[in-house]
């Protein structure tokens, strides 16, 4: 972690005067008496050593703040969108005068779907929504700012702290969608996978409109994490199309959503078809630094080393929650070695079952369907009646125009 700025020399000065002044224990490190006060003026700044150190920042911080990382680090994450778009969704954003630490857009509003119209070519009727998400310090605090400057956001049913969904919000001649969430939520989900409700999501093209370095960081992880878990669920060789469809479809395994007749079966695979490309960006880097895995630039053919020793490793470092349900589902088995006694056979024993496939799909789908059920009611309470019905309607329309609506596919 990063620490606090330093001061100036002179604040320095008043701050270790006061500093000394309102003290309430003697430092560890000395059994000697403390210095007599410093004089007013003082021409040469103390040196810092064990015995004399630097001022505590005046003000204290819960979390520490990870001030920046290096230039490259994540650049992957930052997919170009055309310049209207960038303008468009960068103007929204500044619309809001609640603080936003870290904020992206998503959805086929931003980048394209097939068989979806895109944004910039549709009329303004038929133009989907822009959904974004915006990660915050503080959701109250947040929220009581964003009532005062957007009260119309909010119906009057919905105006207690927690509730975090607006949809159908008209702003700068687009309809938005956006969601809020404290950035410890945020970081924990990308890093732990507790719900995937946000790691999922962010499993996918996004564009990021407010950068926070904690976030990025985390985020590298999320999708690190996405690879891994879709590795164990594919063969030896496949190609990237596969890869791609494995990870974008986690956040759809399980959410009721998709078990509507109005929402589209083939969703995933209308997400990767037009996407592609932004796929790649996000993947390849992180997939061929993985040990055992070969991904030429020049080729869409992937292959990774399947043997149970190259699978245990993709399993010890799967997100925290669902490497546990793994460990549960295999820890009663019989024949299966105690983890507590040997760890690495335990996972060894795991990776050659060839039941794991299935096991992690079942246990990702799990993942998600709880929280999925409570986000869609929480989502139509803070929505209220009218929007929500207003967004079934659009959902129903969207299925309806899609190719093969009521076929095979789609039922």
């Amino acid at each position: 972690m990063l620490s606090a700025a330093r001061s100036t020399p002179a604040s320095s000065r008043t701050l270790a005067v006061v500093t000394r002044g309102l003290a309430t224990e003697t430092a560890a490190s000395s059994s000697t008496p403390p210095p007599p006060p410093l004089p007013h003026k003082q021409n040469k700044p103390l040196s810092r050593t064990r015995l004399n150190p630097a001022p505590r920042p005046a003000v204290s911080h819960q979390h520490q703040v990870l001030a920046h990382l290096p230039p490259s680090f994540g650049r992957n994450q930052f997919l170009p969108v055309a310049d209207s778009t960038r303008a468009l969704l960068e103007s929204i954003v500044a619309q809001f005068n609640a603080p936003i630490r870290y904020a992206f857009a998503y959805g086929s509003g931003v980048f394209d779907q097939a068989g979806q119209p895109s944004f910039s070519s549709a009329s303004p009727a038929e133009r989907p929504m822009l959904d974004f998400m915006f990660a915050v310090t503080h959701a109250d605090h947040w929220h009581s700012i964003n009532m005062q400057q957007h009260p119309g956001h909010y119906p009057l049913h919905a105006r207690i702290p927690g509730v975090w969904f607006n949809a159908f919000v008209p702003m700068k001649g687009a309809t938005i969608k956006y969601g809020v969430t404290t950035i410890d939520n945020l970081c924990s989900d990308l890093l732990n996978w507790n719900s995937l409700y946000l790691a999922g999501r962010m499993h996918k093209p996004l564009r990021i409109i407010k950068d926070d370095a904690r976030v990025r960081l985390t985020q590298q992880v999320n999708l690190t994490s996405a690879v891994r878990a879709a590795l164990l669920t594919l063969p030896a060789h496949f190609d990237e199309r596969m890869l791609f469809e494995r990870v974008a479809r986690m956040s759809y395994a399980g959410d009721v959503r998709m078990a509507l007749p109005a929402e589209n079966r083939g969703k995933v695979a209308n997400i990767v078809s037009a996407q592609r490309e932004q796929f790649r960006e996000l993947y390849h880097r992180l997939a061929v630094a993985l040990p055992g895995v070969h991904w030429p630039v020049y080729t869409d053919q992937i292959q990774q080393d399947d043997a149970p020793t190259a699978r245990a490793a993709l399993l010890r470092k799967l997100p925290q929650h669902l490497r546990q349900r793994v460990t549960d589902r295999y820890a009663s088995a019989p024949g299966m070695p105690p983890r507590e006694a040997d760890e690495g056979a335990f996972w060894t024993k795991v990776a050659a079952d060839r039941e794991l496939p299935n096991i992690i799909e079942h246990e990702i789908a799990n993942i998600v369907r709880g929280p999925s059920a409570v986000q869609t009611l929480k989502g139509v309470v803070s929505a209220g009646p009218v929007k929500s019905a207003r967004y079934s309607a659009q959902k129903v329309r969207k299925w309806w125009a899609a190719p093969g609506a009521g076929s095979a596919g789609k039922s």
